[in-house]
């Protein structure tokens, strides 16, 4: 009689089990997603990185800059990458093309879910042009700099303020008569723009080399040479807003291109940059036993460089 009450308790749970859902039916069929979101999107010849909005339910933008000076019009955009929600579908597919050529210059993109529900982007390509692009002449070299800027020690001048630390023949002097001129050749995956800068030497023919003739006589190159001379190349990030200059031998500057206005340096300094400038960190270090000098704030201790500059065109 037990052996029977056993076998019957058997049946029952088999026939249970099989009336049971499957739990993965509704993940394998796809009936729980709803997921309909751009992820990623990148244009050929966009500059920076898209920025992807979910509006509501059923809208969405999509903002991002194109340069125009390597495409004859924005009347065909084409998707380099787009990445889409696990399954979901794409009115417009990598490879194909988008139409900006509008008073808007928008054009939309639908994306669909597994389930059948659709989100609207708007994607709006507003226009950009490499303002760094063009002939510069070199205004000025100014540096801040000084050990115990709270006890009066910083200071921020002109190299050529104390031409006696430096050379008659190739001393900052002559780099003010150089003009810089930048030319863009190509924007990288990342969507920074990338170029040649040419630094080209005045009438005098002559590119400063930035030795201090004080005492001790140093060279301060790693300093001042900041821009490449002759011809470099350059990388400009719109991400952490830096510029890269690279030189012949593969070494690197990293700066910041300025506009017009006034940093204020604290404890009472300052520095105007009347047009533009290319700006520097310097990494000098304190030298309490030379507080106060020349040598101090040019050489120990050079806290930020700014390469004065005025566009020509």
């Amino acid at each position: 009689m037990k052996k029977l009450l056993y076998i019957l308790l058997a049946v029952l749970a088999l026939a249970q089990s099989g009336c049971q859902n499957d739990p993965l039916e509704d993940i394998e069929e796809g009936n729980w997603n709803n997921e309909r979101n751009v992820l990623e999107i990148k244009f050929e010849n966009q500059v920076g990185a898209a920025v992807v909005t979910r509006v509501d339910d059923v809208t969405g933008t999509i903002n991002l800059a194109i340069n125009v000076d390597a495409v004859p019009d924005l009347s065909h955009i084409v998707v380099q990458e787009l990445v889409l929600s696990y399954e979901a579908k794409s009115s417009v597919n990598e490879g194909e093309a988008l139409n900006f050529e509008n008073a808007q210059k928008s054009a939309t993109i639908t994306i669909t879910s597994p389930t059948g529900k659709s989100r609207n982007y708007t994607v709006v390509a507003s226009s950009f042009r490499e303002s760094l692009i063009g002939t510069y002449d070199i205004d000025n070299l100014v540096v801040y700099g000084g050990t115990g800027p709270e006890y009066g020690g910083g200071a921020v001048l002109a190299l050529t303020d104390k031409p006696w630390n430096w050379s008659t023949v190739d001393g900052p002097a002559q780099e003010l008569d150089n003009q810089l001129v930048f030319e863009m050749t190509g924007i990288t995956e990342d969507g920074n723009t990338y170029g040649t800068v040419t630094n080209k030497s005045g009438a005098d023919n002559i590119n400063a080399n930035f030795i201090y003739t004080g005492n001790p006589q140093t060279d301060v190159n790693n300093f001042y040479r900041q821009i490449p001379t002759g011809e470099g190349r350059w990388l400009r990030n719109y991400t952490n807003g830096t510029i890269t200059f690279t030189f012949a031998d593969g070494s690197t500057k990293v700066g910041t291109f300025e506009s017009a206005g006034t940093e204020d340096l604290e404890n009472g300094n300052k520095k105007t940059i009347m047009n533009n400038a290319f700006a520097f960190n310097l990494n000098g270090t304190d030298d309490w036993g030379s507080i106060y000098s020349d040598y101090d704030k040019f050489v120990k201790k050079p806290r930020r460089y700014w390469i004065d500059v005025t566009k020509q065109n």
